[in-house]
Parts: C-alpha cells; sequence; structure tokens
C-alpha cells in the first residue's frame, strides 16, 4: 500500500488480490487503519458493475460461430490444454473468444488453488465500506473493461491463448506462488513474477496493464484537487515498477510513500 499526499488530500492506493484463500488474514496494521480513515473507497468496478460482469461476460465471450480449439491450438499447447481441461472439466471453448478462454484458464486455476473471490479485498471492502456507510465507486465500467480483451487484435489474443495453454498445468502453482508473494508483501518478487507474464505481449500488456495505470494515475490526480480521505483499491500488478500508477504519479511530482 501507498500514500498519495498534499496538504489537505490522502489517496491510499492499495495493490489487492481479486480471489484469496479464506480466511486470509490482510487488513491489519496500517491497512486497516487506512480503511478506518478513508472516506470513500475507489475499486476498479463498483459493486453495480462487478455484479454485471458475468452476464457481459457471456455476451461478448461467445463467438457468432464456432471455431474448434484444434483450429488455434497444435502440438504442445493443444496436448497441454486438453490435460487442463480433462483435470477439470471442459470449458466450451469452441465457443468463446480467445481472450475468454485464457481468462476461464485463470479462474479455474485460481479455484483449483483455493482462492475465492468471496474472499478477495474487494469483496471484504465492499462489505467494510457499506457497514459503515462510506460511497464506494468504481474507475471503469465491467464491459469497458472486458473491452480491452475483446478489442485485442487477433494475433495478440492467440499469443495469448497459446501461453496460457502451455502454462496451464503450472498455473495452480503459478498463483499459489504469487498469492504468497502478495501476502508477505515483496513487491521485488511480485513485480518479476507480474512483468515475466505481461511483458512477453507486449499489445497487451499496453491495453491492459500501462495505458490503465495512465488513466488511474490521472484520476488520483484530479482527485487530489479535493479534500479529503480516499482508498483506492486496484489489482496489485497496478501498482508495480516504473510504469506502476505510484511510479507515474512520483515522476509527475507528486508525494507518494509506500506505507505497508
Amino acid at each position: 500500500m501507498w500514500l498519495v499526499t498534499d496538504d489537505d488530500t490522502k489517496i491510499y492506493l492499495l495493490g489487492t488480490m481479486h480471489a484469496l484463500p479464506p480466511g486470509t488474514d490482510w487488513d491489519g496494521g496500517a491497512v486497516g487503519q487506512a480503511i478506518a480513515a478513508a472516506d470513500e473507497l475507489m475499486m476498479e468496478l463498483s459493486p453495480q458493475q462487478a455484479g454485471a460482469a458475468g452476464r457481459i461476460f457471456r455476451e461478448l465471450a461467445t463467438r457468432a460461430a464456432p471455431l474448434p480449439i484444434e483450429a488455434r491450438l497444435s502440438g504442445k499447447p493443444l496436448a497441454r490444454f486438453r490435460a487442463f481441461e480433462a483435470s477439470g472439466g471442459k470449458l466450451d471453448a469452441d465457443q468463446l473468444d480467445d481472450w475468454a478462454i485464457v481468462i476461464l484458464i485463470g479462474q479455474r486455476a485460481a479455484r483449483d488453488a483455493d482462492l475465492s473471490p468471496a474472499a478477495g479485498v474487494e469483496r471484504a471492502l465492499t462489505d467494510k465500506f457499506r457497514a459503515a456507510g462510506k460511497p464506494i465507486r468504481g474507475l471503469e465500467s465491467a464491459r469497458g473493461q472486458l473491452m480491452l480483451f475483446e478489442n485485442l487484435d487477433a494475433r495478440t489474443q492467440r499469443t495469448l491463448l497459446t501461453r496460457a495453454a502451455v502454462g496451464a498445468n503450472e498455473a495452480v502453482d503459478d498463483v499459489t506462488k504469487l498469492t504468497a508473494v502478495w501476502s508477505r508483501g515483496d513487491v521485488a518478487a511480485m513485480e518479476q513474477m507480474v512483468n515475466d507474464d505481461v511483458d512477453a505481449v507486449p499489445a497487451a500488456r499496453l491495453a491492459i496493464v500501462t495505458d490503465r495505470n495512465r488513466r488511474w494515475a490521472a484520476w488520483v490526480k484530479r482527485r487530489m484537487a479535493e479534500p479529503g480521505t480516499v482508498m483506492m483499491a486496484v489489482g496489485a500488478g497496478h501498482l508495480l515498477g516504473v510504469d506502476g500508477v505510484p511510479a507515474i504519479l512520483e515522476a509527475d511530482g507528486m508525494r507518494v510513500t509506500r506505507v505497508q
């Protein structure tokens, strides 16, 4: 967690995990104090938008005409994908766009690692701020967020799918390790793990990570013009590295401090 301050405004930048093992202790210390002090919560999606995400995903993810997975993958990627399906059930991949299959692989890996969105940071924050009667808003809409994937060019989508298929067998171990690194606040290790993944597909990194970080940093700068205390909670990967939100703000002359 980082803190951006000026004379009359504080904005906490909390790096979240969207799904966690039930019972994970993450909201003590400075994080708990920041939650209590904040006047409002800003997340990637408002609760209303998060509730609509499943329906919009199904709408956008479904292909106009089926395309067999064998027409998209071959050799090792196809074999790995089939093994992944065999271990947990078919994904109806023929009916879905490439980007949607990638998301489902990630969701199944999280499930198999015993991670639950119900135990994730966003769900707990929503409950806490609702109970306190504090406003909750979102930086994006569910449709806008999913359109970032839908609008990726076909080659980039196929690259993402191929990489996800090749790594499917290790996906559970990978997400378990990432969760452990996040839990102990090891920013360097987490940055390496995230960058090793997203740096391999530059077009996806630009659209899904870097451009969003710039938009969110711009929101922080605008919000600093108003007094008050805000908790801004977004996926932890967006706060890491030279193009993470804290680094962008610091480069623009803002006062940014890591507090936990």
